[in-house]
């Protein structure tokens, strides 16, 4: 048994395919497809049920992906305490950033720690915070950005806490306002987020405590997108401040949310509760605490 066929089972597994996982191994469907039937071999019995298109994982499948993703952290805990014996002049971040905000928030940080550390290889991940505490879970990243968790699993170093602005087509009634209620948008087709942001739970949560539930006009992992979307009247979209700050443009107002102090962007770095954290994760950690946390607005 390879840690190679172990990587390559356990992506099978958290991809969902043998084409999704050789898109993320970079490396071809056969060579995953060879890779898992080798293991399977090695061990002695089938890990995967197949039916139709879709994988099922056996009792033994079941096994071997949580030994597995336990086997391959400790590997590369071993590796990233090896290199941290270089004192940072070589290693490696394995880093996840949200999508939204990353220029607004992340660039600039991003470029000084390369600055200072320019020795340091990172490796980035961007996505939704689901993604993102996914792949902080299997080890996949050692740090990522998403919104605050709850899950004890996880330590955290909190960021930026930033409220949220609406960004609405100019003709909209409510354009010439100071500010706008989630209540208002009740009749207001939504822009949302795609489904692995947590923040489109926190904001159909508030709406529906506010008394409906949103109308979907579509989603988007872009908020660059979403904002021609907005001028093309095809909705609203809320967005942090910090975000929606920077994609004003003709044919869209940018409003405030009011009444909304619990509707809010949170953003922290986490990592497994005990895990080793790297010198290059400890030394990002730092700088994160020299440009943050942002007070909340």
């Amino acid at each position: 048994m390879e840690f190679k066929q172990l990587r390559s089972f356990i992506e099978v597994v958290h991809r969902g395919g043998f084409t999704q996982a050789a898109y993320t191994l970079h490396i071809s469907q056969s060579a995953v497809s060879k890779q898992v039937a080798q293991l399977e071999d090695d061990l002695g019995q089938p890990l995967l049920e197949r039916q139709g298109s879709q994988l099922h994982l056996t009792a033994a499948g079941r096994i071997v992906l949580e030994r597995g993703e336990a086997l391959l952290r400790q590997r590369q805990e071993l590796l990233t305490e090896l290199d941290d014996l270089s004192q940072l002049a070589r290693g490696e971040l394995c880093l996840g950033l949200p999508v939204i905000g990353g220029e607004a928030l992340f660039a600039e940080l991003f470029a000084d720690y390369r600055r200072r550390y320019p020795n340091i290889r990172i490796q980035l991940i961007e996505g939704g915070s689901r993604i993102i505490e996914q792949a902080v879970r299997s080890g996949e990243l050692e740090l990522g950005g998403c919104v605050t968790p709850s899950d004890p699993a996880f330590a955290f170093q909190p960021f930026c806490n930033e409220p949220l602005d609406v960004l609405l087509p100019l003709d909209h009634p409510l354009a010439s306002g100071q500010g706008v209620t989630l209540q208002a948008l009740a009749d207001t087709p939504f822009l949302l987020y795609e489904r692995s942001f947590m923040l489109n739970d926190k904001l159909i949560a508030a709406c529906r405590q506010a008394g409906f539930t949103p109308r979907e006009a579509g989603r988007s992992g872009q908020a660059d997108f979403l904002a021609a979307l907005v001028a093309a009247g095809q909705g609203v979209v809320l967005l942090p401040s910090v975000v929606a700050r920077g994609l004003q443009r003709p044919g869209v107002v940018r409003l405030p949310l009011l009444a909304a102090d619990a509707l809010r962007w949170d953003i922290a770095f986490i990592w497994r509760r005990e895990a080793y954290l790297s010198r290059a994760a400890q030394a990002w950690l730092a700088l994160v605490k020299a440009y943050g946390p942002s007070p909340p607005a």
